[in-house]
């Protein structure tokens, strides 16, 4: 394999989308590995704040030597002692993301270069302003050292650029390892999923364009590069924008940009897309492509894929759609919600189940609930020596087309993810087969997180009995 710079990948030559290595396989030599862990530490969160931090101190040591009266030669040598030992900080600084980036620094926009230009400035603004007070070259040269008071006000210039630094570190620590599109002056959290389709994470504006893509820069990315042939797909219907941004989402396109703010209806969406127009075959290779094109394994392990079990078997119900029903929806059952049962319980909540309780929904609508506790609309057992509750669901309505059934708790003990509840499923009565479906921990939606597997143990699993309903004369007739 050709060795790849980590610092270019994933920039366009002559208006063409290039490969872009997923770092899987990308052999690091040791400087290259080093000038990594460098750009991971001076582009950190915390390493950005310091800087702002530090850009301020300095102003007001600035106004403070203005005001201060230069015959308190005391107080001018603290002055000149903190604003070297500032200057050095951000010399430090500069040299480290010159040594990180490597001749990337000198090829990327004209604000990267004037932190250069300011860092040298300053430092011979300063130089001239310390000699001048250690020497007693005030008196002599006084026009000129009031005149370098002043310049060192070109802080604020950088004040304005560590602004720009903690935005951008903002930005990365929310995209995680997802892989972004860093050239010609875009860093976006944004993915080629192929050279037609891309990938985006919800266009921002206001305040969470701090630490999200702005939609500004979105749009000038997609007018610039792909102008005239483009279309945005939204799947958020909660969250809405200004459409002239794109040009109204023009009708006529030859890309397609998809957002969402986390990638999870995204994933889903461009699955079953890559699905459809043949690209893989299976459900599990269109996951994956997604997932690896999303993926940066130079900047970290974590997979970045569809990672939510729910939006996985759509894709699986897609694919059989596709090969098994010649791409239409098979007739959906009416089925009917039986038992519920819940594996492993113990060390979750309140350890038996009364914590929690149940609702059910049917294309969005809540149509029944229950709740454990009190056995309302249920009779549930609890049984200590398997640790298995077992729960009959009474009055339940029928079911058709997507069904959710949402799991809420009550106990402070047990973490509340997606949807703002313990866990929850989907699945749609036209591909459930059978009449049980069996789900351990990794396939229900949150327990599958590994930040909430402390509190559900790998054996945790759950059951639902939903057995098909057979429309009788009788019951139709009594339904008028």
């Amino acid at each position: 394999m050709e060795s790849v710079d980590p610092f270019d990948v994933g920039i366009p030559a002559n208006g063409q989308i290039q490969y872009i290595p997923d770092g899987k396989d990308m052999k690091l030599s040791k400087h290259t590995k080093r000038r990594l862990k460098v750009k991971k530490f001076v582009e950190h969160l915390y390493v950005r704040i310091l800087g702002v931090i530090i850009v301020i101190v300095d102003i007001s040591i600035v106004i403070a030597d203005i005001a201060a009266d230069p015959k308190n030669k005391k107080a001018i040598e603290i002055y000149d002692v903190i604003s070297l030992t500032i200057w050095c900080y951000f010399f430090v600084e500069i040299s480290l993301r010159i040594f990180a980036n490597g001749r990337m620094f000198f090829r990327t926009p004209f604000p990267d270069i004037m932190d250069l230009c300011i860092v040298i400035i300053t430092g011979v603004v300063t130089f001239t302003y310390i000699i001048a007070d250690f020497t007693g070259a005030n008196s002599d040269y006084g026009k000129l050292i009031l005149a370098c008071r002043f310049i060192r006000v070109v802080m604020l210039a950088r004040l304005i650029s560590e602004r720009r630094h903690l935005t951008k570190a903002s930005r990365r620590m929310v995209s995680e390892n997802k892989r972004r599109y860093r050239s010609d002056g875009f860093d976006l959290d944004l993915t080629y999923i192929t050279d037609r389709v891309i990938a985006s994470s919800f266009p921002s504006s206001g305040s969470q364009s701090f630490y999200r893509n702005s939609i500004a820069d979105v749009s000038r990315f997609l007018n610039s590069k792909h102008a005239g042939h483009y279309r945005v797909c939204n799947l958020c219907s909660e969250k809405h924008y200004d459409e002239s941004f794109f040009n109204n989402r023009v009708p006529d396109f030859l890309s397609m940009t998809i957002m969402c703010p986390y990638y999870r209806r995204t994933g889903l969406m461009i699955s079953c897309w890559l699905l459809e127009n043949g690209l893989y075959r299976t459900a599990e290779e269109c996951l994956k492509h997604f997932g690896d094109r999303r993926t940066d394994y130079v900047e970290g392990s974590k997979f970045q894929g569809v990672q939510t079990p729910s939006q996985g078997r759509y894709v699986n119900y897609y694919e059989k759609l596709k090969h098994e029903y010649d791409g239409k929806i098979p007739p959906p059952r009416k089925l009917k919600l039986r038992s519920i049962k819940l594996e492993k319980l113990s060390g979750i909540g309140k350890g038996d189940g009364r914590d929690l309780s149940f609702k059910v929904f049917c294309d969005k609508q809540k149509v029944h609930q229950g709740r454990f506790d009190g056995n309302v609309n249920c009779k549930a057992i609890y049984d200590h020596g398997t640790d298995i509750l077992s729960c009959t669901v009474l009055n339940c309505p029928q079911l058709s087309g997507n069904i959710k059934i949402k799991f809420e708790s009550n106990s402070k003990k047990v973490p509340k993810s997606y949807d703002k509840c313990a866990f929850f499923f989907w699945l749609h009565s036209s591909f459930f087969e059978g009449d049980r479906l069996r789900l351990t921990r990794d396939e229900i939606d949150n327990p599958h997180l590994p930040r909430n597997q402390h509190v559900y143990p790998p054996e945790f699993a759950l059951e639902v009995h939903l057995s098909e309903v057979h429309d009788t004369p009788e019951t139709s007739t009594s339904s008028l």
